[in-house]
């Protein structure tokens, strides 16, 4: 039998599953919440009950995608301790394996993107919700450093920022030009040499 917290957690589930298909079909201003409703198969009742507001929702697809993120890097620490360089490889390969679907995720974090650059409110929810993420991988970076007997020239949060910076333009680019820009071709080209750059022994 279903217990009122399993019926929560696959309406909120089901959700979200039809949050990003239309939103990447109608962009974030042009879905409404009815619209979401409809795909999913729920009331406006059943929306309100699990999100306060489409902000509230969106926060929570990128929570659930960086949570997944996170989840598989830090599974595959041990096997990246003692190998450095292929912390790059692994990263950026979850990066793009965790969207289920890179346009459309796409398509939506840059809509947010946007709005969040207009309203200060989502710029507040979303600056913290990109912090938790940035030092989660930071910790990570920085451990597997330490381990690998290595010192960074640069704060490890930096180079981390650098790594998202370079994926999300270079996902840009990929999506507009496939032919042109295979995905992922910039950074396993460029950011090893980065990498190579800002670490030396540590003794």
């Amino acid at each position: 039998m279903e217990t009122p917290k399993r019926r929560r957690s696959n309406t909120r589930a089901r959700l979200l599953e039809g949050a990003l298909e239309v939103f990447a079909e109608r962009g974030f201003h042009g879905a409404s919440v009815e619209d979401i409703c409809e795909r999913a198969g729920f009331t406006r009742g059943a929306f309100y009950s699990n999100f306060a507001s489409k902000d509230e929702l969106v926060l929570a697809l990128f929570q659930a995608t960086t949570d997944r993120l996170l989840e598989q890097i830090e599974a595959l620490l041990p096997e990246l301790a003692n190998q450095p360089g292929t912390l790059l490889d692994a990263v950026l390969g979850l990066l793009d394996e965790t969207a289920p679907d890179e346009r459309q995720w796409h398509l939506i974090s840059t809509e947010f993107t946007l709005h969040a650059l207009r309203d200060p409110d989502a710029a507040r929810a979303l600056n913290q919700q990109r912090a938790m993420f940035r030092d989660s991988l930071t910790k990570m970076v920085e451990q597997i450093v330490e381990t690998s007997g290595l010192t960074l020239s640069v704060p490890a949060e930096r180079f981390v920022r650098l790594v998202i910076a370079l994926h999300e333009g270079a996902r840009s680019q990929s999506l507009l030009e496939p032919r042109e820009l295979p995905s992922g071709e910039l950074e396993r080209t460029f950011l090893p040499m980065v990498l190579e750059a800002v670490s030396r022994p540590s003794h």
